[in-house]
């Protein structure tokens, strides 16, 4: 019996008026994402890609379609639901890091945790665990500041993993980074990958999108193409 999609996408559209006008941010988009896939969703601004993941990251709701993650629709449920879903199904990797300044590395990866009411024993242990897959171990009492720009994306792809969720939504995750540090994080997340986390990538950029092992283009708010990465 072949396995069900973690993800569906079904039709999704999602019309904004601007200056009198209605936009398609999002046309009629459809696609599935399976257990272990790395995605890429590349589009240049305008694109409908930020849109896309915002629905895909249960940030915002669709004008019509349906978002089925692990067998259930998404967008049927409500707040506190959806909420929910965004603690335990989705591990959100930003292009600004979003860690709290004045918490330490480990404060920022537990954070999570906190929220979902585990015990301070079964969270010091997945804490650290996270740290160690990401090489911080030795870094889990430094805050942001002392931390560079690498390391703290680094902190944020901890704490992405902490609850183990099953996406990595991952938002332009090397954007703040110079070239090198970006190559180490982007071959992080294959190596992720490879240990069996589903990634969802967000990128302008098709030499990134390469790294991925599939590439959904997007333009004008529609699927354009569907393609195979040349690199893996």
């Amino acid at each position: 019996m072949k396995e069900q999609p973690i993800v569906q996408i079904n039709h999704l559209c999602k019309y904004y008026s601007l200056g009198g006008e209605t936009v398609k941010a999002l046309d009629d988009v459809s696609f599935t994402v399976n257990k272990g896939d790395f995605i890429a969703i590349i589009g240049s601004s305008g694109s409908g890609k930020s849109t896309l993941m915002n629905m895909i990251g249960c940030l915002d709701l669709p004008d019509s379609g349906e978002y089925i993650l692990e067998g259930k629709n998404v967008f049927s449920l409500k707040n506190k639901q959806l909420a929910d879903v965004r603690n335990q199904k989705i591990g959100f990797i930003f292009q600004s890091f979003n860690l709290l300044a004045k918490q330490t590395a480990y404060e920022n990866v537990e954070l999570p945790l906190i929220y979902r009411g585990m015990h301070n024993s079964e969270r010091r242990e997945i804490v650290l665990s996270a740290l160690k897959k990401v090489g911080l171990i030795d870094r889990a009492g430094h805050k942001p500041t002392e931390l560079s720009g690498g390391q703290q994306q680094r902190v944020a792809i901890a704490r992405a993993l902490a609850g183990n969720p099953p996406i990595l939504l991952a938002d332009e995750p090397t954007g703040a980074l110079d070239s090198k540090t970006g190559a180490y994080v982007l071959n992080l997340m294959k190596d992720l990958n490879k240990q069996g986390h589903t990634i969802i990538l967000i990128t302008h950029d098709l030499d990134i999108a390469r790294q991925a092992k599939r590439i959904i283009h997007i333009q004008d708010g529609k699927i354009s193409e569907h393609e195979e990465a040349l690199i893996h």
